[in-house]
């Protein structure tokens, strides 16, 4: 697996809110919501230099909304199944707006139902922590699945 270290600034996330209290499969109706009714937000997404949009993400928090890794063992906390968005976005009702910190992350494909514990293993080897909650992303540009691992604020 391939590791990267990447920096990311604070961005905001436009998406359908859901919590693990929700039980089993909430993740996948929540990006169900999202996606039948993209076009309500399509007009607030970032965009890259070539028009496209500039990131499908699956942002995570702690239930305090402090952007702290899940509890209890990574299975209590917040999801947003959403699109990036220009930062000065106003969500439109029935969504949720995130603006999540700045972070340096270690960025890995997602090759497998491992990589989560994967990453988490490299992690303790190479003695870092996360300094935030995970994050799913998808890159518009190539269709690929990565996940974000936050390791120091920027």
């Amino acid at each position: 697996m391939k590791i990267e270290k990447r920096i990311k600034t604070s961005f905001s996330v436009i998406g359908k809110e859901g919590s693990t209290l929700e039980g089993d499969g909430f993740i996948q109706k929540l990006w169900t919501d999202a996606n039948s009714h993209f076009e309500e937000v399509q007009p607030l997404a970032k965009k890259d230099e070539n028009g496209n949009l500039a990131g499908i993400w699956g942002v995570m928090s702690d239930c305090t909304r402090s952007f702290k890794p899940w509890e209890d063992n990574f299975s209590k906390g917040l999801y947003l199944a959403g699109i990036e968005c220009i930062d000065d976005a106003q969500a439109p009702e029935g969504w949720t707006k995130w603006t999540i910190p700045g972070y340096e992350y270690l960025c890995a494909e997602v090759e497998s139902e491992s990589t989560f514990s994967e990453v988490l293993d490299y992690m303790n080897a190479n003695n870092l922590t996360l300094a935030g909650a995970v994050h799913d992303f998808t890159c518009p540009a190539n269709g690929k699945n990565y996940m974000f691992f936050p390791i120091k604020t920027v």
